[in-house]
Protein backbone atom coordinates (compact mmCIF):
# COMPACT_ATOMS: atom_id res chain seq x y z
CA UNK A 1 0.00 0.00 0.00
CA UNK A 2 0.90 3.48 -0.97
CA UNK A 3 -0.37 6.01 0.41
CA UNK A 4 1.38 9.20 -1.07
CA UNK A 5 0.32 10.93 -3.82
CA UNK A 6 2.48 11.32 -7.24
CA UNK A 7 4.71 14.17 -8.32
CA UNK A 8 2.11 14.58 -11.12
CA UNK A 9 -0.92 14.82 -8.09
CA UNK A 10 1.02 17.10 -6.06
CA UNK A 11 1.62 19.39 -8.77
CA UNK A 12 -1.89 19.71 -9.24
CA UNK A 13 -2.51 20.29 -5.64
CA UNK A 14 -0.17 22.79 -5.65
CA UNK A 15 -1.50 24.44 -8.57
CA UNK A 16 -5.03 24.55 -7.41
CA UNK A 17 -4.01 25.42 -3.92
CA UNK A 18 -2.44 28.23 -5.45
CA UNK A 19 -5.32 28.62 -7.20
CA UNK A 20 -7.75 28.77 -4.36
CA UNK A 21 -5.15 30.93 -2.19
CA UNK A 22 -4.58 33.13 -5.15
CA UNK A 23 -7.91 34.18 -6.71
CA UNK A 24 -10.39 32.54 -4.67
CA UNK A 25 -9.82 33.29 -1.41
CA UNK A 26 -9.64 37.25 -1.76
CA UNK A 27 -13.01 37.39 -3.51
CA UNK A 28 -15.09 34.50 -1.56
CA UNK A 29 -16.87 36.76 0.85
CA UNK A 30 -17.85 39.24 -2.07
CA UNK A 31 -19.49 36.33 -4.13
CA UNK A 32 -20.67 34.63 -0.55
CA UNK A 33 -22.40 38.19 0.31
CA UNK A 34 -23.49 38.75 -3.43
CA UNK A 35 -24.60 35.57 -4.88
CA UNK A 36 -23.14 37.46 -8.42
CA UNK A 37 -22.03 34.16 -10.64
CA UNK A 38 -18.18 34.29 -10.37
CA UNK A 39 -17.27 34.68 -14.42
CA UNK A 40 -14.18 36.06 -14.09
CA UNK A 41 -13.17 32.98 -11.59
CA UNK A 42 -13.91 30.45 -14.18
CA UNK A 43 -12.30 32.13 -16.84
CA UNK A 44 -9.12 32.54 -14.60
CA UNK A 45 -9.72 28.31 -13.90
CA UNK A 46 -9.82 27.67 -18.00
CA UNK A 47 -6.68 30.12 -18.29
CA UNK A 48 -4.93 27.44 -15.27
CA UNK A 49 -5.80 23.96 -16.67
CA UNK A 50 -8.25 23.49 -13.79
CA UNK A 51 -12.04 22.92 -15.92
CA UNK A 52 -12.93 19.91 -17.19
CA UNK A 53 -9.80 17.85 -15.59
CA UNK A 54 -11.26 14.61 -16.44
CA UNK A 55 -11.99 15.18 -20.24
CA UNK A 56 -9.19 13.49 -22.57
CA UNK A 57 -6.61 15.71 -23.82
CA UNK A 58 -8.09 14.72 -27.66
CA UNK A 59 -10.90 16.57 -26.79
CA UNK A 60 -9.09 19.55 -24.51
CA UNK A 61 -9.07 18.40 -21.07
CA UNK A 62 -6.41 17.07 -18.88
CA UNK A 63 -6.87 13.39 -18.86
CA UNK A 64 -7.02 12.99 -14.86
CA UNK A 65 -7.79 10.30 -13.29
CA UNK A 66 -10.93 10.42 -10.56
CA UNK A 67 -8.48 10.47 -7.53
CA UNK A 68 -6.63 13.47 -9.00
CA UNK A 69 -9.75 15.04 -9.88
CA UNK A 70 -10.51 14.62 -6.20
CA UNK A 71 -7.45 16.41 -4.74
CA UNK A 72 -8.04 19.01 -7.26
CA UNK A 73 -11.75 19.68 -5.45
CA UNK A 74 -10.27 19.39 -2.49
CA UNK A 75 -8.02 22.18 -2.29
CA UNK A 76 -10.34 24.66 -4.35
CA UNK A 77 -12.74 23.94 -1.94
CA UNK A 78 -10.80 24.80 0.71
CA UNK A 79 -10.78 28.29 -0.67
CA UNK A 80 -14.40 28.48 -1.26
CA UNK A 81 -16.80 25.33 -1.89
CA UNK A 82 -19.46 27.33 -3.64
CA UNK A 83 -16.86 28.50 -6.36
CA UNK A 84 -15.48 24.79 -6.15
CA UNK A 85 -18.84 23.86 -7.12
CA UNK A 86 -19.29 26.16 -10.05
CA UNK A 87 -15.83 24.87 -11.13
CA UNK A 88 -16.43 21.28 -10.73
CA UNK A 89 -19.84 20.67 -11.92
CA UNK A 90 -19.43 20.36 -15.50
CA UNK A 91 -17.26 17.23 -14.38
CA UNK A 92 -20.43 15.73 -13.92
CA UNK A 93 -22.15 15.79 -17.43
CA UNK A 94 -18.47 15.87 -19.08
CA UNK A 95 -18.64 12.25 -16.99
CA UNK A 96 -21.80 10.74 -18.36
CA UNK A 97 -20.63 11.55 -21.88
CA UNK A 98 -17.58 9.74 -21.60
CA UNK A 99 -19.27 6.77 -19.85
CA UNK A 100 -21.88 6.00 -22.26
CA UNK A 101 -21.71 8.70 -25.00
CA UNK A 102 -19.98 8.09 -28.01
CA UNK A 103 -16.79 9.17 -30.20
CA UNK A 104 -19.15 11.83 -31.98
CA UNK A 105 -20.82 13.02 -29.10
CA UNK A 106 -17.86 13.76 -27.10
CA UNK A 107 -16.55 15.39 -29.73
CA UNK A 108 -19.45 17.62 -30.62
CA UNK A 109 -19.51 18.36 -27.15
CA UNK A 110 -16.81 18.22 -25.14
CA UNK A 111 -14.46 20.05 -27.68
CA UNK A 112 -16.44 23.21 -28.39
CA UNK A 113 -17.89 23.41 -24.35
CA UNK A 114 -13.57 23.43 -23.55
CA UNK A 115 -12.40 25.46 -26.26
CA UNK A 116 -15.27 28.38 -26.10
CA UNK A 117 -15.69 28.14 -22.29
CA UNK A 118 -18.80 26.64 -21.50
CA UNK A 119 -20.07 25.47 -18.57
CA UNK A 120 -22.42 22.29 -18.40
CA UNK A 121 -25.04 21.03 -16.11
CA UNK A 122 -26.61 18.29 -14.58
CA UNK A 123 -30.63 18.10 -14.92
CA UNK A 124 -31.29 14.99 -12.83
CA UNK A 125 -33.79 16.27 -9.50
CA UNK A 126 -37.56 17.01 -9.61
CA UNK A 127 -39.72 18.41 -7.49
CA UNK A 128 -40.95 14.74 -6.51
CA UNK A 129 -37.80 12.70 -7.55
CA UNK A 130 -34.33 12.92 -6.06
CA UNK A 131 -32.34 10.10 -4.60
CA UNK A 132 -34.93 8.00 -5.98
CA UNK A 133 -34.40 8.50 -9.73
CA UNK A 134 -37.03 6.03 -10.46
CA UNK A 135 -39.67 8.84 -9.54
CA UNK A 136 -38.28 11.01 -12.91
CA UNK A 137 -41.47 12.55 -14.20
CA UNK A 138 -39.95 14.36 -17.06
CA UNK A 139 -41.56 12.72 -20.61
CA UNK A 140 -39.80 12.65 -23.98
CA UNK A 141 -42.45 11.32 -26.25
CA UNK A 142 -40.99 10.39 -29.86
CA UNK A 143 -42.22 12.70 -32.68
CA UNK A 144 -41.16 10.90 -36.08
CA UNK A 145 -37.42 10.95 -35.64
CA UNK A 146 -37.09 13.53 -32.82
CA UNK A 147 -38.40 13.39 -29.10
CA UNK A 148 -40.37 16.12 -27.76
CA UNK A 149 -39.49 16.93 -23.70
CA UNK A 150 -41.70 18.03 -20.94
CA UNK A 151 -41.29 18.31 -17.19
CA UNK A 152 -39.53 20.02 -15.11
CA UNK A 153 -36.35 19.90 -12.84
CA UNK A 154 -35.26 21.57 -10.18
CA UNK A 155 -31.95 22.29 -7.49
CA UNK A 156 -29.86 22.59 -10.86
CA UNK A 157 -26.54 23.85 -10.29
CA UNK A 158 -25.40 26.05 -13.02
CA UNK A 159 -28.69 25.56 -14.70
CA UNK A 160 -29.06 29.03 -15.86
CA UNK A 161 -25.48 29.51 -17.21
CA UNK A 162 -25.35 25.74 -19.21
CA UNK A 163 -24.78 25.95 -22.96
CA UNK A 164 -25.70 21.82 -22.17
CA UNK A 165 -27.35 19.73 -19.86
CA UNK A 166 -27.34 16.16 -19.79
CA UNK A 167 -31.16 15.38 -18.55
CA UNK A 168 -32.71 12.25 -17.51
CA UNK A 169 -36.31 11.77 -18.88
CA UNK A 170 -38.77 8.97 -19.14
CA UNK A 171 -39.44 7.19 -22.39
CA UNK A 172 -41.20 4.40 -21.16
CA UNK A 173 -43.37 5.37 -18.32
CA UNK A 174 -44.11 1.30 -18.15
CA UNK A 175 -40.82 -0.22 -18.75
CA UNK A 176 -39.56 0.66 -15.22
CA UNK A 177 -36.11 1.59 -14.61
CA UNK A 178 -35.53 0.56 -18.43
CA UNK A 179 -37.87 3.08 -19.42
CA UNK A 180 -35.57 6.45 -18.53
CA UNK A 181 -33.23 7.68 -21.28
CA UNK A 182 -30.80 10.87 -21.12
CA UNK A 183 -30.05 13.25 -23.40
CA UNK A 184 -27.17 16.00 -23.80
CA UNK A 185 -29.35 18.80 -24.98
CA UNK A 186 -27.99 22.51 -25.95
CA UNK A 187 -29.93 25.15 -23.29
CA UNK A 188 -30.44 27.65 -26.32
CA UNK A 189 -33.47 25.30 -28.05
CA UNK A 190 -37.11 26.56 -27.88
CA UNK A 191 -38.86 25.25 -25.50
CA UNK A 192 -36.27 25.30 -22.75
CA UNK A 193 -36.15 28.40 -19.78
CA UNK A 194 -34.65 28.15 -16.80
CA UNK A 195 -35.73 29.78 -13.44
CA UNK A 196 -34.09 32.38 -10.78
CA UNK A 197 -31.26 31.10 -8.58
CA UNK A 198 -32.57 30.34 -5.54
CA UNK A 199 -31.88 32.14 -2.32
CA UNK A 200 -29.87 29.87 -0.35
CA UNK A 201 -28.08 29.34 3.13
CA UNK A 202 -24.19 28.81 1.76
CA UNK A 203 -22.61 27.71 -1.71
CA UNK A 204 -24.06 31.31 -3.18
CA UNK A 205 -21.62 31.27 -5.47
CA UNK A 206 -22.96 28.24 -7.07
CA UNK A 207 -26.03 29.11 -8.68
CA UNK A 208 -29.14 26.63 -8.62
CA UNK A 209 -32.04 26.76 -10.37
CA UNK A 210 -35.19 25.12 -11.55
CA UNK A 211 -35.34 24.17 -15.42
CA UNK A 212 -39.10 24.37 -17.77
CA UNK A 213 -38.84 22.07 -20.36
CA UNK A 214 -42.02 22.66 -22.47
CA UNK A 215 -42.30 20.22 -25.88
CA UNK A 216 -38.28 21.13 -25.94
CA UNK A 217 -37.13 18.89 -29.56
CA UNK A 218 -34.30 16.43 -28.95
CA UNK A 219 -32.74 14.38 -32.02
CA UNK A 220 -31.94 10.83 -31.24
CA UNK A 221 -28.19 11.49 -31.90
CA UNK A 222 -28.71 13.39 -28.41
CA UNK A 223 -29.61 10.37 -26.28
CA UNK A 224 -26.57 9.39 -23.96
CA UNK A 225 -26.27 5.47 -23.55
CA UNK A 226 -28.95 4.23 -25.98
CA UNK A 227 -32.68 4.53 -25.23
CA UNK A 228 -33.67 3.10 -21.55
CA UNK A 229 -30.14 3.20 -20.38
CA UNK A 230 -30.83 6.55 -18.55
CA UNK A 231 -30.73 4.52 -15.14
CA UNK A 232 -28.13 2.20 -15.26
CA UNK A 233 -26.22 5.96 -16.60
CA UNK A 234 -27.24 7.71 -13.55
CA UNK A 235 -26.25 5.06 -11.56
CA UNK A 236 -22.87 4.83 -12.43
CA UNK A 237 -22.28 8.48 -12.74
CA UNK A 238 -23.03 8.34 -8.72
CA UNK A 239 -20.73 6.03 -8.36
CA UNK A 240 -18.14 8.15 -9.50
CA UNK A 241 -19.44 12.06 -8.46
CA UNK A 242 -19.53 11.34 -4.81
CA UNK A 243 -16.32 10.88 -4.30
CA UNK A 244 -15.71 14.71 -5.64
CA UNK A 245 -18.19 15.93 -2.92
CA UNK A 246 -16.28 14.26 -0.34
CA UNK A 247 -13.77 15.84 -0.93
CA UNK A 248 -14.75 19.11 -0.99
CA UNK A 249 -16.24 18.38 2.27
CA UNK A 250 -12.67 17.85 3.16
CA UNK A 251 -11.53 20.47 1.92
CA UNK A 252 -13.81 22.88 3.38
CA UNK A 253 -13.32 21.22 7.13
CA UNK A 254 -9.74 21.88 6.72
CA UNK A 255 -10.30 25.31 6.14
CA UNK A 256 -12.89 25.37 9.42
CA UNK A 257 -9.49 23.66 11.15
CA UNK A 258 -7.05 25.75 10.20
CA UNK A 259 -8.75 28.43 11.31
CA UNK A 260 -9.49 27.03 14.81
CA UNK A 261 -6.53 25.94 15.64
CA UNK A 262 -4.81 29.34 14.87
CA UNK A 263 -7.20 30.88 16.66
CA UNK A 264 -6.91 28.15 19.55
CA UNK A 265 -2.76 29.33 19.36
CA UNK A 266 -3.35 32.91 20.09
CA UNK A 267 -6.19 33.41 22.68
CA UNK A 268 -5.35 33.26 25.85
CA UNK A 269 -7.33 32.36 29.20
CA UNK A 270 -6.06 31.88 32.60
CA UNK A 271 -2.45 32.77 31.63
CA UNK A 272 -2.26 30.78 28.64
CA UNK A 273 -3.15 29.70 24.89
CA UNK A 274 -6.77 27.70 25.17
CA UNK A 275 -5.19 25.31 22.93
CA UNK A 276 -3.65 24.13 25.82
CA UNK A 277 -7.07 23.54 27.66
CA UNK A 278 -8.08 20.02 27.14
CA UNK A 279 -11.89 21.27 26.52
CA UNK A 280 -10.47 22.77 23.28
CA UNK A 281 -7.62 20.46 22.48
CA UNK A 282 -9.93 17.64 22.68
CA UNK A 283 -12.21 19.51 20.08
CA UNK A 284 -9.54 20.17 17.80
CA UNK A 285 -8.15 16.45 17.84
CA UNK A 286 -11.40 15.30 16.75
CA UNK A 287 -11.29 17.54 13.70
CA UNK A 288 -7.86 16.34 12.99
CA UNK A 289 -9.04 12.70 13.39
CA UNK A 290 -12.68 13.57 11.10
CA UNK A 291 -10.26 15.29 8.51
CA UNK A 292 -7.69 12.65 8.03
CA UNK A 293 -10.75 9.45 8.03
CA UNK A 294 -12.56 11.81 5.90
CA UNK A 295 -9.84 11.71 2.98
CA UNK A 296 -8.51 8.29 3.60
CA UNK A 297 -12.02 6.70 2.45
CA UNK A 298 -12.42 9.58 -0.41
CA UNK A 299 -9.21 8.87 -1.73
CA UNK A 300 -9.77 4.65 -1.42
CA UNK A 301 -13.19 4.88 -3.39
CA UNK A 302 -11.52 7.32 -6.07
CA UNK A 303 -8.96 4.86 -6.72
CA UNK A 304 -10.73 1.96 -6.34
CA UNK A 305 -13.15 3.99 -9.68
CA UNK A 306 -9.23 4.34 -11.32
CA UNK A 307 -8.74 1.24 -11.42
CA UNK A 308 -11.69 -0.10 -12.94
CA UNK A 309 -13.74 -1.43 -9.24
CA UNK A 310 -16.29 1.86 -8.92
CA UNK A 311 -17.75 0.80 -5.61
CA UNK A 312 -20.94 2.54 -4.80
CA UNK A 313 -20.71 1.27 -0.68
CA UNK A 314 -17.25 2.91 -1.66
CA UNK A 315 -18.61 5.93 -2.75
CA UNK A 316 -21.40 6.12 -0.19
CA UNK A 317 -18.62 5.56 2.43
CA UNK A 318 -16.52 8.18 1.88
CA UNK A 319 -19.43 10.81 0.97
CA UNK A 320 -21.35 9.82 3.75
CA UNK A 321 -18.55 10.14 6.47
CA UNK A 322 -16.84 13.59 4.82
CA UNK A 323 -20.61 15.04 4.72
CA UNK A 324 -20.56 14.60 8.48
CA UNK A 325 -17.30 15.03 9.02
CA UNK A 326 -17.35 18.60 7.51
CA UNK A 327 -20.45 19.65 9.23
CA UNK A 328 -19.09 18.48 12.67
CA UNK A 329 -15.62 20.17 12.04
CA UNK A 330 -17.49 23.42 10.98
CA UNK A 331 -19.82 23.48 13.75
CA UNK A 332 -16.53 22.74 16.35
CA UNK A 333 -15.11 25.47 14.79
CA UNK A 334 -17.55 28.28 15.26
CA UNK A 335 -17.53 27.24 19.09
CA UNK A 336 -13.86 27.28 19.53
CA UNK A 337 -14.14 30.50 18.40
CA UNK A 338 -17.41 31.50 20.81
CA UNK A 339 -18.85 34.69 20.15
CA UNK A 340 -16.27 35.83 17.56
CA UNK A 341 -16.69 32.57 15.32
CA UNK A 342 -20.22 33.89 15.24
CA UNK A 343 -19.11 36.50 13.68
CA UNK A 344 -18.05 36.82 9.54
CA UNK A 345 -15.03 38.51 9.84
CA UNK A 346 -13.87 35.15 10.98
CA UNK A 347 -15.12 33.30 7.97
CA UNK A 348 -16.09 30.23 10.35
CA UNK A 349 -19.67 30.79 10.09
CA UNK A 350 -19.83 30.68 6.08
CA UNK A 351 -18.23 27.54 6.43
CA UNK A 352 -20.55 25.85 8.85
CA UNK A 353 -23.50 27.22 6.49
CA UNK A 354 -21.34 26.24 3.19
CA UNK A 355 -20.75 22.40 4.62
CA UNK A 356 -24.66 21.48 5.69
CA UNK A 357 -25.79 21.34 1.71
CA UNK A 358 -22.99 18.09 1.69
CA UNK A 359 -25.19 16.24 3.44
CA UNK A 360 -27.73 16.59 1.17
CA UNK A 361 -26.72 16.86 -2.11
CA UNK A 362 -25.75 14.05 -4.08
CA UNK A 363 -27.83 12.00 -2.43
CA UNK A 364 -28.14 12.47 1.72
CA UNK A 365 -26.45 11.13 4.12
CA UNK A 366 -29.26 8.98 5.05
CA UNK A 367 -29.64 7.42 1.63
CA UNK A 368 -25.80 6.89 1.93
CA UNK A 369 -26.09 4.68 4.90
CA UNK A 370 -29.24 2.94 3.19
CA UNK A 371 -27.13 1.88 0.33
CA UNK A 372 -23.89 0.60 2.85
CA UNK A 373 -26.57 -1.32 5.04
CA UNK A 374 -28.26 -3.04 1.90
CA UNK A 375 -24.95 -3.82 1.25
CA UNK A 376 -24.54 -5.66 4.66
CA UNK A 377 -27.93 -7.27 4.56
CA UNK A 378 -27.68 -11.19 3.26
CA UNK A 379 -31.87 -10.81 2.15
CA UNK A 380 -30.85 -8.00 -0.07
CA UNK A 381 -27.47 -9.79 -1.78
CA UNK A 382 -29.79 -12.69 -2.41
CA UNK A 383 -33.15 -11.52 -4.03
CA UNK A 384 -32.72 -12.65 -7.50
CA UNK A 385 -32.68 -9.63 -9.92
CA UNK A 386 -32.74 -6.84 -7.05
CA UNK A 387 -30.78 -3.87 -8.08
CA UNK A 388 -30.15 -1.43 -5.11
CA UNK A 389 -31.23 1.98 -6.32
CA UNK A 390 -28.96 4.65 -4.66
CA UNK A 391 -30.77 3.74 -1.57
CA UNK A 392 -34.30 2.34 -2.98
CA UNK A 393 -34.74 -0.79 -4.47
CA UNK A 394 -36.52 -1.13 -8.04
CA UNK A 395 -37.15 -4.65 -9.82
CA UNK A 396 -34.58 -4.83 -12.61
CA UNK A 397 -37.57 -6.02 -15.03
Amino acid sequence: MNFELTEDQRAYRDLAHGFAAGEIVPVAEHYDRTGDYPRPIVEKAFDAGLMYPNVPEKWGGAGLGLLDECVIAEELAWGCSGIALTLNISNVPALGLMLAGDEAQCARILAPAIADRRIMAYALTEPAAGSDVRAIQTRARRVGEEFSISGSKVFISSGNVASHILLFTVTDPEAGTRGLTAFCIPTDREGFRSGPPEKKMGQAASPLCALYLDEMRARADEVVGGVGGGFKLAMEIFNRSRQTIAAQAVGVARRAMEIAVDYANTRRTMGRPIIEHQAIGFLLAEMDVRIRAARLLTHEAAWLADVGRADRVAAARAKAFAADACMAVTTDAVQVLGGYGYMREYHVEKLMRDAKVMQIYEGTSQIQRLIIARSLSTASREEPGATIVDGARASAR
